[in-house]
C-alpha cells in the first residue's frame, strides 16, 4: 500500500470512496511536483489550504437540534417522574400513619362501647320503672300490632290545631320528605 492509500483509509475510516480532505492532501502532494512554478504552487497551495479548511468545518460533526429537544424533553419527564415517586412515597408513609390511627381509634371505640353497655344495666332500669316510678310491663290485651309499609309515615299535631301549607317553598319541602 502507498501513502496515498494510508491517508485514503484513514480520512475516511475505511470505506472505499476518499473524502474530500483525502483529495485535497492528493492535489497537495501533486502541487509539489518539479516544474510547477513557485508562485502558482503558493497560489495553490493556499487555496487548497482554505479548501481543507472549509472541507474540516463542513465535516465537524454537529447536534441536532431535535437531539437537543429530544434530551430536554426526556429530562423534564424525569424530573416529573422522580417528583411523582416523592409524592407516592410521601402519600403511602401519610395513608400508613392514618391506617395505624385508624386502627388504634376502632380498637378504642370498642372499648368505649363495652365500657357504656357496662354501665347501662336493663335490670336496674327495670327495677327503677316499676318501684320508683309505679310502671308496669303491659299485658296481652293492650298490646296491638299494626302492620305499615316502611314508606308510610304519620304527622303529630300539637293541640289539634292544623297548621296550613305556608308558601310553595315548604310544599316543595313535604313533598321531599314525603319521598324520603
Amino acid at each position: 500500500m502507498d501513502a496515498n492509500t494510508k491517508t485514503l483509509n484513514y480520512y475516511n475510516y475505511g470505506g472505499a470512496a476518499p473524502t474530500i480532505k483525502a483529495m485535497v492532501d492528493a492535489e497537495l502532494m501533486r502541487g509539489e511536483m518539479p516544474g510547477i512554478k513557485t508562485n502558482a504552487k503558493k497560489e495553490r497551495s493556499r487555496r487548497l489550504e482554505r479548501i481543507k479548511e472549509v472541507a474540516e468545518r463542513k465535516t465537524v460533526p454537529g447536534i441536532s437540534v431535535f437531539a437537543v429537544l429530544g434530551t430536554v424533553f426526556v429530562s423534564v419527564l424525569m424530573v416529573f417522574v422522580v417528583l411523582a415517586q416523592i409524592n407516592f412515597n410521601e402519600t403511602a408513609g401519610e395513608t400508613a400513619r392514618l391506617s395505624a390511627h385508624l386502627s388504634d381509634l376502632t380498637e378504642r371505640h370498642r372499648v368505649l362501647e363495652l365500657a357504656f353497655e357496662s354501665v347501662i344495666d336493663i335490670k336496674e332500669v327495670e327495677r327503677y320503672a316499676r318501684d320508683e316510678l309505679g310502671m308496669s310491663r303491659p299485658d296481652a290485651s293492650q298490646v296491638i300490632v299494626i302492620s305499615a309499609t316502611p314508606r308510610d309515615t304519620a304527622t303529630v299535631l300539637n293541640g289539634g290545631q292544623e297548621r296550613g301549607v305556608q308558601g310553595f317553598g315548604e310544599f316543595l319541602r313535604s313533598l321531599t320528605n314525603y319521598f324520603r
